[in-house]
């Protein structure tokens, strides 16, 4: 049998860029306020270090999407209301 720690747990994959972000903010919060002795802030730095690699890959990847989207020609957004002229 094997046992899973609480840091077993928070290590896994983020499901989403969203869900990624919101634990980066919580480790960055934490961090911040002092509240954690320094092993487990060591820690956090390396979870947040693979965080923040997670986030810049997705970024990446929605980036090449709307390049191809677009001809490879980044354009801003037009609001819904907007026309195109």
């Amino acid at each position: 049998m094997s046992k899973k720690s609480t840091a077993d747990a928070t290590a896994a994959a983020p499901v989403s860029f969203e869900e990624a972000m919101a634990e980066l903010a919580q480790l960055v919060a934490q961090m911040e306020a002092g509240q954690l002795p320094l092993e487990a802030s060591v820690a956090a730095y390396a979870r947040g270090s693979e965080l923040v690699k997670f986030c810049a890959a997705q970024l990446e990847k929605v980036e090449s999407q709307v390049k191809v989207l677009e001809g490879d020609m980044l354009k801003p957004f037009a609001e819904a209301g907007e026309a195109e002229q």
